[in-house]
């Protein structure tokens, strides 16, 4: 504890469970604390175990023609596509057959996403890897800044616009520009930067709109693949937040720390909340929503093998091409084309 002058030179650093060194973490759903020695040594073990379950990688992953298979790594300048980048190049990125890409979407988000560009850029360059951009306005779309100022003539005109947050936008543009990153590097797979506490969310999120149609759909999407998109992976699935924050530091990994600053109402938020207060109550709540939703969906996948259905007729709900952009959607107009109306009849009534 810091004495009553103010000096902290009495505080009590535990030491390492696993050697004598200062611990920077402690794992409370293992009652473990870690230096950071031992925490990279973990967050390695578990990340390579991740990808040798979530990629079946043959000897050779050349494609026909003899060039190497890519797998595009969704970055976005933060802690956790930093540290994904970091372990994917440690692990796949000595092999020949296979070249990592570095991909960024720039959502048009002034004073936040030109400078975690540059931390992206910068990481990527320092590893020799492919930097590859796209920005909304490519693709179409506003820039994030300007559908924010659109949005409440967009509520007056649509009922269905009433309550969404930017991020609902925003979530549907960036994953419309990460499926035109992976055609245009021709993907094989690409790798998503979730951590656990990213994925239990979004489990908990579905469960409670009864979503479990999402649930199944969630990354990793190699053992059931969605037509017309590069299969996603996620490494970092079983890795916590604040380990993927002390592993960066420790690594002095290149990131920015500012949260995006349209985050604030989102309904993430609200969960995010939710599931720090359920960790903190009972440890391990993360890991056990993350297995449920594996549970989910083996049992889906068993019941459909039981049935005689066979992988490729496993639609998942995306069953069509979007009538306008093709890309997969479960109607016949996208959501990103939809959203895309919406903010030209927003922006004729004004």
């Amino acid at each position: 504890m810091a004495s009553a002058n103010g000096d902290v030179s009495s505080i009590q650093v535990p030491a390492c469970s696993r050697c004598e060194n200062p611990a920077v973490i402690h794992q409370t759903y293992s009652g473990q604390h870690l230096c950071h020695i031992h925490l990279a040594n973990s967050i390695h073990k578990r990340v390579s175990r991740e990808i040798r379950l979530q990629l079946d990688l043959p000897k050779d992953a050349r494609d026909e023609d003899g060039n190497p298979s890519v797998l595009l790594v969704a970055i976005s300048g933060g802690k956790d596509s930093a540290v994904m980048l970091d372990q994917l190049n440690r692990i796949i990125g000595p092999r020949r057959d296979i070249e990592l890409v570095a991909g960024c979407v720039d959502e048009g988000i002034a004073g936040y996403r030109a400078p975690s560009m540059k931390c992206a850029q910068g990481l990527a360059e320092t590893l020799g890897l492919r930097f590859e951009t796209i920005s909304y306005p490519d693709l179409g779309f506003d820039e994030m800044d300007a559908v924010v100022k659109a949005m409440p003539s967009m509520a007056e005109s649509n009922s269905d616009a009433k309550g969404l947050k930017s991020c609902s936008y925003c979530g549907v543009f960036r994953r419309q520009g990460l499926n035109a990153l992976a055609a245009r590097v021709n993907a094989r797979w690409m790798a998503l930067g979730h951590n656990l506490d990213d994925v239990a969310q979004s489990v908990l999120m579905n469960l409670a709109k009864g979503e479990m149609g999402r649930i199944i759909r969630l990354a990793p999407h190699t053992w059931m693949p969605l037509e017309g998109l590069a299969p996603r992976i996620v490494p970092l699935r079983w890795i916590p937040e604040a380990e993927i924050h002390a592993y960066a530091m420790g690594k002095e990994l290149p990131f920015h720390h500012d949260d995006c600053p349209y985050a604030p109402g989102a309904a993430r938020q609200y969960h995010r909340e939710h599931i720090a207060a359920i960790e903190q109550s009972s440890p391990g709540a993360r890991h056990g929503l993350v297995h449920a939703m594996d549970a989910m969906r083996e049992l889906w996948r068993a019941t459909r093998e039981a049935e005689g259905e066979m992988p490729d007729s496993w639609n998942l709900g995306v069953a069509q091409s979007c009538e306008r952009c093709g890309e997969p959607t479960s109607k016949p107009i996208c959501q990103a084309c939809t959203f895309k109306q919406w903010l030209v009849d927003a922006a004729e009534s004004d």
